[in-house]
């Protein structure tokens, strides 16, 4: 599971692979960001109507309201317990609206209902980075990968949805923000020997983006695959933040 990122390359160098932003005032300086952890905020590329917008987001999707309802029950109960009394209806869907949803950064099953109502166009967005680290503690914890020591800029497939209220944080209560997270697949060889279970789903060219961000969920679908071997390099490894990453 891919939970930490870099994306250091300035604006200019996102228009140049993605000519058609219209609009990026939401980005602000956009400084670089050299780990980027979950529940950050971080730039996304995404249609607005006929336009594409370079925007920002916090990363990490809705999560399961089977899930969040489950946790929100044990949270009655051991009130209950405790108290020596019944939670009521009332009480419980308040519960339930401050139940705290951590936010899922990466997504597999696209089959899942869960995730097939933003799947459309609509929903779709890329994520720029220039690299990536996957965890493996006896290989000397983040292991940072890029397409080469160079850590040129790519993207990542994600999915977004916008001004979806929850809780993410306690301190913070309740919030409306725009949301992301991003696809994964199997793991090339590169990543599969740091983390066999994943890797981001990463688009490489012009034509890949355009996909992603416009055809129908049957053509976009196909690019959810791993890059082929020998397209990434290992660029550090240990850093919780990329220490070499260029702009």
């Amino acid at each position: 599971m891919c939970n930490l990122y870099s994306m250091t390359s300035n604006i200019q160098a996102i228009r140049d692979l993605v000519s058609e932003i219209k609009s990026w005032d939401d980005v602000g300086n956009m400084l670089p960001q050299p780990g980027i952890f979950p529940d950050y905020a971080a730039p996304i590329i995404r249609r607005e109507g006929e336009h594409t917008v370079l925007t920002t987001a916090r990363w990490g999707m809705p999560g399961s309201s089977f899930v969040l309802f489950k946790n929100a029950q044990k949270r009655a109960q051991s009130i209950e317990k405790k108290e020596d009394r019944e939670v009521g209806k009332e009480e419980f869907d308040e519960l339930l609206k401050n139940e705290p949803d951590k936010g899922v950064t990466n997504v597999r099953n696209t089959s899942s209902k869960h995730w097939k109502r933003w799947l459309g166009p609509q929903n779709r967005c890329l994520v720029p980075f220039n690299s990536f680290a996957e965890f493996n503690k006896s290989k000397g914890g983040n292991v940072w990968f890029a397409q080469n020591e160079q850590r040129p800029l790519a993207f990542f497939a994600g999915i977004w949805v916008g001004e979806w209220t929850s809780v993410r944080k306690v301190k913070e209560g309740q919030v409306t923000a725009d949301f992301y997270a991003f696809l994964t697949t199997e793991p090339n060889k590169e990543v599969g020997e740091v983390h066999p279970k994943a890797m981001p789903v990463i688009l490489t060219n012009e034509n890949e983006r355009e996909t992603w961000l416009n055809a129908p969920w049957e053509e976009a679908q196909e690019l959810q695959r791993p890059l082929e071997d020998g397209s990434l390099e290992v660029v550090a490894v240990g850093a919780r933040r990329d220490p070499a990453a260029k702009s």
